[in-house]
This record gives structure tokens, sequence and C-alpha cells, in this order.
């Protein structure tokens, strides 16, 4: 009998290529905040990068296509009086991102359709009830305007988006930091990592802790946790010996893990990025210069290392596209954006494949952009699957979809005072089109008056440098 000496996956071959010079973002002063965050959050339609900011927190949205070197001038998202911690993109909106900052508030941003054209400082909610720092932000996987908050004052606080209302509160259950924050596949359970060395999942909802292991990683520094599709948990930590570790964990028996394994010494907190349709865990260390990516399965050894992508620039942090944003015509099962001390530098996973058909054991059905349930169903205890879409002609994002939450988040929030108090009858004549046609009308003739003024900056240099070419020839 031959015995398989290696082990069978299509991921075996995954190779990482890092995008052409032009192809990058860059002069961006990347944050220097010292917060173990990813600094970068994409989604189908913007990157978004925390940047230095002098007198409070800011961060760049640029559309995908904005490569090259960003202007110095270059809009911000700057309302926050503090450094901005972390950020995420909404699943079901592209166009609106949530930031966390030092200055103790959450905030929820309207990204214009086309991205910012004049810097953005008035946020569409903020949401305060934090005392100390917020440093970690999760929108809630399945429910729309359903959002988690975590903060260095040791409480996890999920918020109704669309009401800007603090719902759920969970105090005392964390002695120490917070140092990760995940929901599970359909948002029902959350696993945290803790200060204490404590693996925790609770229910939120119900606000009791499910499962817990004391000394996951028995090392001092920072660990992470996050769900797999199948309910399991991974973590990554560090050994007593200051190794890095990672483990595979069953919320159901916490007392052993599954699998561990041990792998350098070095000191950067290993960030895990997880494609749930895949079973692929991809590790960027911060301050390393890899990324290791390993394979999740239902036989031993259970964590099976596939592949490590190496360049000789170290990453400050590090942004993941959803499966929605990705070449499935190239095979790119991951892409990743790297951040560098100055720029942002895409890289794109690809598995091999001689044909240019669609490959259907690559590309399962993915979590869409529309939301299972509503806030208040979720609130409620129902819980929803998300609802998968086809990658098979390519992500189309669809039309409408902005509208249903513009509608909800800010209309509904930030009525005139005077149409509030109307009867019913006058509420159903809302002014809702003529307000949004208004913002609308405002924004593209702002648009027309930057590309005046840089089309007489450009005139300007224009001029100056035929000067200069003239007294060259004379």
């Amino acid at each position: 009998m031959l015995r398989r000496v290696v082990r069978q996956s299509k991921f075996r071959h995954v190779f990482g290529q890092a995008v052409k010079n032009d192809q990058c973002y860059d002069d961006i002063r990347v944050s220097r905040v010292t917060w173990d965050s990813s600094f970068c959050a994409v989604n189908p339609k913007f990157v978004a990068i925390i940047i230095e900011a002098s007198g409070g927190g800011a961060f760049l949205v640029l559309p995908l296509h904005k490569t090259g070197r960003i202007d110095k001038s270059y809009p911000t998202v700057c309302g926050h009086t503090g450094p901005v911690l972390d950020i995420d993109w909404c699943p079901h909106n592209d166009q609106v991102i949530a930031s966390g900052s030092e200055d103790c508030t959450v905030m929820v941003w309207q990204i214009p359709e086309n991205g910012l054209v004049t810097s953005l400082s008035e946020p569409v909610v903020v949401l305060e009830g934090h005392s100390k720092r917020v440093g970690i932000i999760s929108w809630h996987p399945t429910a729309r305007n359903v959002l988690l908050s975590a903060g260095c004052d040791n409480q996890i606080i999920i918020w109704n988006v669309g009401t800007g209302e603090p719902l759920i509160t969970l105090e005392d259950m964390h002695p120490d930091v917070i140092y990760s924050v995940c929901w599970n596949r359909n948002g029902s359970l959350i696993c945290t990592a803790c200060k204490d060395k404590t693996i925790r999942v609770i229910d939120p909802r119900k606000e009791k802790i499910v499962a817990e292991k004391e000394k996951a990683h028995e090392g001092a520094r920072p660990m992470r946790a996050i769900f797999m599709a199948d309910g399991n948990v991974f973590t990554t930590g560090f050994s007593r010996m200051s190794e890095r570790q990672l483990a595979l964990w069953n919320p159901q028996s916490m007392d052993e893990p599954i699998s561990v394994h041990e792998m350098d010494t070095s000191n950067g907190v290993l960030l895990p990025f997880y494609d749930p349709d895949t079973n692929v865990v991809y590790l960027c260390g911060k301050g390393d210069s890899s990324i290791r990516y390993f394979e999740i399965t239902d036989e031993a050894p259970f964590v099976h290392y596939l592949n490590t992508f190496t360049t000789k620039e170290p990453q400050r942090g590090m942004g993941y596209m959803s499966k929605r944003g990705l070449d499935v015509n190239k095979c790119e099962i991951a892409r990743f954006y790297k951040l560098h001390e100055r720029k942002c530098e895409p890289i794109i996973m690809t598995v091999p494949r001689k044909s240019d058909l669609f490959q259907d054991d690559l590309y399962p059905d993915t979590a869409g952009p529309d939301a299972a349930l509503e806030a208040e169903e979720w609130f409620e205890g129902k819980n929803g699957d998300p609802i998968l879409i086809s990658l098979k002609h390519g992500y189309v994002p669809g039309k409408n979809r902005d509208l249903k939450v513009v509608k909800k988040n800010i209309l509904d929030n930030k009525l005139p005072k005077n149409t509030e108090n109307t009867g019913p009858a006058n509420k159903s004549a809302s002014p809702t089109p003529s307000i949004k046609s208004e913002a609308k009308l405002e924004e593209i003739l702002k648009e027309i008056k930057s590309l005046k003024d840089l089309v007489s900056s450009q005139e300007k240099r224009i001029i100056k440098l035929e000067e200069q070419m003239s007294k060259i020839a004379i």
C-alpha cells in the first residue's frame, strides 16, 4: 500500500505577489500610535488607513483606483479629538465606516459614493458610553446597524447605530484590557482575548460566559482569538518562553486545545485574518515582513501550514479584502493591503490554475452585502446566517443599497424639528428626496469647484515650466 507523503490541498501552491510600485498608495504618513490594531480596513470600494494627525485623530479613505502618490492636502476623516485606534467598514454598506478613538468615542461615518472631496468632520452619529479609550470596533456580520465596541475601561458595548443607543453593556466580565473581540459566523456569540490570559466565549444577549479557558497562552504578550466557520476558536499568543504560538479550541471542551503550534521567537503580535469559505487563516505579525498561511481541516493535525509570503520591508499594519472585492478571473483568493511607514502596498494571493473558467471549488458562495436581520430582530433574540451570493460573474454592487441605510441612519435622526411634530399624514410626505438631491447637488458643485482649482493650479505650473524651459533654451 502506498502511503501518501504529501497532504492533498488545493491551496498548497498559493503564491503571493506584491503589485508594481505605480499601483501602491504612496506618501501616506501611517499612524505611529502604540496599539496592536491593523490600522487599515478595506472593502470592494475603498481602502481606509489610520494616519498621523496633529491635534486629533484622522484616517484616509481612498477609492481603490486612486493609486500613486497621495497629495498631502488630500481630504481626511477628521472628527476625533484623540488618535484613531481602530476602524471597520460596515459589511452591509460599502460607504459606512466606524472608528474608535483615544477620545473615548465611537463615530460612524457616511463616505460619499466617489470618495471624499473635502475633509469630513461631521459623523452620522457619535456613540458615547466608554470612559476610557476605544481600541476595538467590530460590526455584526448579519444584522444591520449593530456595532460592537470594546474599550480600555474593560467594557464591551453593543450599539444600535440606527438609533444611536447602547443596547447591551458587558461589564465585570473582563478584569483587564481586552485584546480582541470577534463575532461568530451568524453573530450569536462573541469570543474575546484578555490581558488576564483568558479566552472567553460570550453570549452577548444573555450577558453570560458560555465557555472560558484560563492561560490559553502562558506568555505575557497580547493574544488574539477568532471564530472559525464551524464554531471552533483559533487563537494566537505567546508561550512562557516567549515563542509565538497558535492554537485551535473547541468551546464545548476548553480544557485541552485541539491543536497547538509553536512558531518562532519574534515579539510582534500575530494578527489573524480568516477566510471562512476556504478555511484558510493568514497570520500577519506586526513588525514582521512575512504573511504565513495555514489551512484548518477536520483531520489531524487540524492546522496545516501551507506557505509563507516574505518581503524585505516590515509591516506596520494590514488590511484584508473581503471575498466580494477579489478578481475571480485571476484565481485571486486573498488580497492584503500592507502598510509601510510611508505607503500602502497591495499583495495578491493567487492559486495557479491553467483554465480560464470560473473555479467553483475556490469560490463557494460567500457572504453578500445584504443583512439577514434588522437590529431590532437581533436584539429580540433572532439569529440569521449570512445571505450568500455567487461570485461566478464577479461581484456587482447593487444600486439602491445605501439608500436604505442613509434613510435609517441619518434622516430618521436628523429630521428638522418641525416635521417631527407633524401628524402621520404629513410624515409620509417628509422631504426625503429633496434633502438627498440637495446634498448630491452640493457634492457635485464641490467636486466641480475642486476640479476647476486643480486645472488653474496646473495651468500656472505649466506656464512656470514653459518659462523655465525658454530660459534653458536661450
